[in-house]
C-alpha cells in the first residue's frame, strides 16, 4: 500500500482516567501533527517562552541550533522531554500543547514514528492526552478537522496486515490478546503474535511448493528430470507434513479451551448444594440457596477464573421427577445443559442416602468429563468417597461449600483434567481460531487425496492439484493466498482504533 489517506481513532477507552491516546496514521500524519502541535521551548534567540509557532518542522530534520541546545545539560534540565530520542531518528517524543488555532485544548505528549518503524508500517502519530471524554473528542476532531478522516474498525492492524509488517494470523491475535479471559489464553496469543503460528504454516508450505515444482519442472522437462521412483519418495515426504498438520488440528480442542473457556454444567439432586458451590466458586452470593428444595428453577450462567482456566459455569434445577410444571422445564434444561459441555461437575450430598435421582445422574455423566463433588462434609456423613468412585468411576474430592473446605483440591483437580502440567506456549501451538481449524482440515484433506492418488497409481499431474490446494489452504491462514471479502470481514471485527 502507499499514498493511503490518514486516518485517525483514539486508541484507548473514552472515559476518566490520566492518559488517553489518539492515534494517527497514514501520508499526511506528521503534516497533521505540525498544524496541531506547538512545541514547549525554544531555542537560540527564541528564548524558553515555553511556546513556539505553529508549523513548526522538527520531526526528523531539526535545526542546528536546536541540536546544540538540547546537548546542552542546563537547558535539557530547564527543557525536559523535548525531542528525546525514543529510538533511533525514526521515533521521538516532543511535549507541549495540542491547539485548535489559537485555542489550547490540552497539555500533551506528541509521538512520533516515520513509516516503516511504527505499527501500521506509515508516518504515525501518537498524541497522550489527559484521558477525559471531552478532551479526547476534542483533540479527535482537531485532528481530523485538520486533515485527518475516522478510522474504521480494525484498520489501524489492517494497514500493517496489506503493508506487510505482520501476516494475517498475527493480525487475528491481536484481538486475541486484548479479549484474553485468562492466562492461558493470553499466553497463546502473545505466542501467535511473536509469529509462532507463521513460523510453522511457511516451514510446511516450503515443503510442499518443493514438491509442487520437482512435479511441475519434470512435467515440462522429462527428459532431464525424471520422475521414477518418485511417488514412493514423496509419500515418505508427506507422512511427517501430515502428522504436523494433524498436530495443529488436534490442538484445536485445547485451543477452544484456552480460549473460550471450559463449558461447566453443575448437576445434582435437588438440595444437593450446588447454588451454593455456585457462589463460593464465584466468591458472591449469585445464586438463590434455601432450604427448600427445588430453589433453583433455571439455569443460571457466570464465568470464572480457577487456577488460570476459564470455567463458564451453569448452575442448573435438581434433577429429580415432579409434578411441578416449571420445575419440570428447568430439569430439562439441566438434561440438555450436561449433553453440551465440556465437564460436570456432580455434586452429592453426604448427609442423605443414594437414591433413584443419584442414579439417573450417574447414567448422564457417563462417558462425558465429570468430577463428582462430594458436599456437606461438615455433617455426619451417609455416603462415603469410596462408594462413589466405585458407582461413578469418576474422581471424588470431598468439599463443604458451607464451610468453604476442599476448593483448592477441586481446583487442582479439574486443572490437571484439562492440562497436564504447566502449558510451555514457547514450543506448542493450540489453535483457537476456526477459520485457522477449517483451513487446516482442507489441507489435510487434500495431502489424504494425494497419498490416495500415490496408492492408485494416478499420474503425477493429480499429485500437483490436491498439493496446491493444500499450499493455498494454508496460505489463508497467513494470509498468503485470501480473498479481500475475507479480510474486510475479519478486520470488521476488531476494534476501533486498533
Amino acid at each position: 500500500m502507499t499514498n493511503t489517506d490518514t486516518i485517525a481513532a483514539a486508541a484507548t477507552a473514552m472515559g476518566s482516567s490520566g492518559i488517553g491516546i489518539i492515534r494517527v496514521s497514514g501520508d499526511q500524519a506528521f503534516s497533521v501533527a505540525e498544524q496541531v502541535f506547538r512545541r514547549h521551548g525554544k531555542s537560540g534567540s527564541e528564548g524558553e517562552s515555553g511556546r513556539s509557532d505553529r508549523g513548526e518542522k522538527h520531526w526528523n530534520d531539526r535545526r542546528d541550533s536546536e541540536r546544540q541546545q538540547e546537548g546542552n545539560p542546563a537547558d535539557s534540565r530547564r527543557r525536559p522531554w523535548v525531542g528525546q530520542d525514543m529510538g533511533g531518528e525514526h521515533r521521538k517524543v516532543y511535549y507541549g500543547h495540542l491547539c485548535d488555532g489559537d485555542e489550547v485544548i490540552d497539555e500533551v505528549l506528541l509521538l512520533t514514528m516515520k513509516g516503516p518503524y511504527s505499527y501500521t508500517a506509515e508516518d504515525t502519530v501518537e498524541i497522550q492526552c489527559h484521558g477525559g471524554v471531552l478532551v479526547m473528542k476534542r483533540v479527535l476532531e482537531t485532528v481530523m478537522r485538520y486533515g485527518a478522516r475516522p478510522a474504521e474498525p480494525g484498520e489501524f492492524t489492517k494497514r500493517a496486515f496489506l503493508n506487510g509488517r505482520i501476516d494475517l494470523s498475527q493480525a487475528e491475535a491481536v484481538m486475541d490478546v486484548i479479549n484474553a479471559k485468562n492466562q492461558y489464553a493470553l499466553k497463546s496469543s502473545v505466542s501467535q503474535l511473536r509469529g509462532a503460528m507463521s513460523f510453522r504454516i511457511k516451514g510446511i508450505r516450503e515443503k510442499i511448493i518443493y514438491e509442487i515444482a520437482m512435479i511441475e519442472s519434470a512435467l515440462d522437462d522429462p527428459e532431464h528430470i525424471s520422475l521414477e521412483g518418485y511417488p514412493e519418495r514423496l509419500r515418505e515426504v508427506l507422512k511427517p507434513i501430515m502428522a504436523e498438520v494433524k498436530r495443529l488440528l488436534d490442538s484445536a480442542d485445547h485451543g477452544r479451551v484456552i480460549k473460550e473457556g471450559v463449558k461447566t454444567v453443575i448437576l445434582g439432586k435437588p438440595n444437593a448444594g450446588k447454588s451454593s458451590l455456585m457462589n463460593v466458586l464465584l466468591g458472591e452470593e449469585r445464586a438463590i440457596v434455601t432450604e427448600i428444595a427445588g430453589t433453583t428453577r433455571d439455569t443460571l450462567e457466570e464465568h470464572i477464573q480457577l487456577k488460570g482456566i476459564s470455567l463458564n459455569v451453569v448452575d442448573t434445577a435438581g434433577i429429580r421427577d415432579t409434578e411441578d410444571v416449571v420445575e419440570q422445564i428447568g430439569v430439562s434444561r439441566a438434561r440438555a445443559a450436561a449433553s453440551q459441555s465440556d465437564l460436570i461437575i456432580y455434586v452429592v450430598d453426604a448427609s442423605v442416602p443414594l437414591d433413584d435421582n443419584d442414579e439417573e445422574i450417574i447414567r448422564l455423566i457417563q462417558g462425558r468429563k465429570s468430577v463428582v463433588l462430594l458436599n456437606k462434609t461438615d455433617l455426619e456423613g451417609v455416603v462415603t468417597r469410596e462408594e462413589l468412585e466405585r458407582k461413578t468411576g469418576y474422581p471424588v474430592v470431598c468439599v463443604s461449600a458451607k464451610e468453604e473446605t476442599g476448593i483448592d483440591e477441586l481446583e487442582e483437580t479439574v486443572k490437571s483434567m484439562f492440562y497436564q502440567g504447566e502449558i510451555d506456549f514457547n514450543d506448542e501451538i493450540y489453535i483457537t481460531n476456526v477459520r485457522h481449524k477449517t483451513a487446516l482440515t482442507e489441507s489435510l484433506n487434500s495431502l489424504m487425496m494425494v497419498m490416495e492418488s500415490i496408492e492408485k497409481g494416478m499420474p503425477e499431474d493429480f499429485f500437483s492439484i490436491d498439493l496446491m490446494n493444500a499450499y493455498e489452504q494454508l496460505g489463508s491462514i497467513i494470509g498468503e493466498s485470501v480473498e479481500e471479502d475475507l479480510v474486510n470481514e475479519i478486520f470488521s471485527k476488531f476494534c476501533t482504533g486498533k
